[in-house]
């Protein structure tokens, strides 16, 4: 079995252990995302080793930080992406496929700095900027969704997708 299949075979089991372990350690899990466009609107995507598909960078809100500090934080963590002007907020949505306390804010960032792109780790395997005709094929459905939201004006939804 290779890693890839692997990862399909044991991401619902993943998704199950944290959601409980975040239920005794939040009330409701709260997370964030960026969409995070450069000078040609193209977007950065990152590709984790622990779920499939391409996704918006972002992550967990931790205990004791806001959604700006989360986003500063997991935009380092993840795309080497260090923030140079305000972000503005996109939308709140719900993403009852993952949980049913789940939350994501989503934020729009044109206003970085990345010296270059991060090399592979144990949690972003593979990252980059997409044009929006040339997403990875495996970039999921709320991902489209937001980009799509964010660059050709569609309607926003409260669900994730």
């Amino acid at each position: 079995m290779n890693i890839q299949d692997a990862r399909l075979r044991f991401e619902p089991l993943i998704r199950r252990v944290f959601h409980f372990y975040s239920r005794f350690a939040r009330g409701m899990t709260l997370g964030v995302r960026a969409v995070v466009l450069d000078g040609e609107n193209r977007v950065f995507l990152v590709k984790h080793s622990y779920v499939s598909g391409w996704h918006l960078p972002g992550g967990g809100v931790e205990t004791g930080e806001t959604f700006l500090s989360s986003l500063k934080r997991e935009l380092i963590e993840e795309g080497r992406i260090e923030m140079t002007g305000e972000p503005r907020l996109h939308g709140l949505f719900f993403n009852r496929r993952v949980s049913p306390r789940d939350h994501v804010a989503v934020y729009v960032v044109r206003q970085y700095r990345q010296d270059r792109l991060p090399e592979p780790n144990h949690e972003i395997v593979a990252c980059g900027f997409f044009g929006a005709a040339e997403l990875p094929p495996e970039t999921t459905r709320g991902t489209r969704a937001r980009i799509a939201e964010v660059l050709e004006n569609h309607p926003l939804t409260e669900d994730w997708i």
